[in-house]
């Protein structure tokens, strides 16, 4: 580990007291600040934790909202729930993966974006919806996939 890398996790288990109901919070900060959970963290905070490397990847791995990898700097998420199914979720995914060239669950070489699938955005009446961060796009089609991420670039 880096001296930047553990000098930033010390404070960030600085605000701990060590128990070990306290990993997933611990796995959030950590993961706010470096963008994703490296494995040296992970094994940096079960020696913090008093609990096994195996343990604590088993809850990193287990909650969707932990990353292993670097993802992009912005997040593209494609509703698959039942409307947007039903309204063509699957053609938008493939316009982005054409677009960008990853598959849902990779990150652009240029780690700018990432693709991620997601069960229900709660936005039915707009299906099919993607999102990019926090901004959500209704009624997609393939071309609007072209438009928005043209002019988001």
């Amino acid at each position: 580990m880096n001296s930047e890398t553990k000098q930033l996790l010390e404070t960030i288990l600085s605000g701990y007291q060590g128990s070990s109901s306290e990993l997933i919070p611990i796995l959030q900060s950590a993961q706010a600040e470096f963008g994703y959970l490296p494995e040296e963290v992970l094994t940096a905070v079960a020696r913090f934790l008093h609990l096994s490397p195996g343990s604590v990847f088993g809850v990193a791995t287990f909650y969707a909202q932990f990353k292993l990898q670097p993802v992009g700097r912005r997040i593209i998420r494609v509703c698959r729930g039942t409307a947007c199914h039903v309204r063509g979720a699957d053609r938008i995914v493939r316009a982005v993966e054409q677009k960008l060239g990853i598959k849902p669950g990779e990150t652009t070489v240029d780690r700018e974006y990432s693709l991620e699938t997601i069960a229900c955005v709660g936005s039915c009446a707009l299906a099919p919806v993607m999102m990019i961060d926090k901004n959500v796009y209704g009624r997609m089609s393939p071309s609007r996939v072209a438009d928005i991420l043209g002019s988001s670039k």
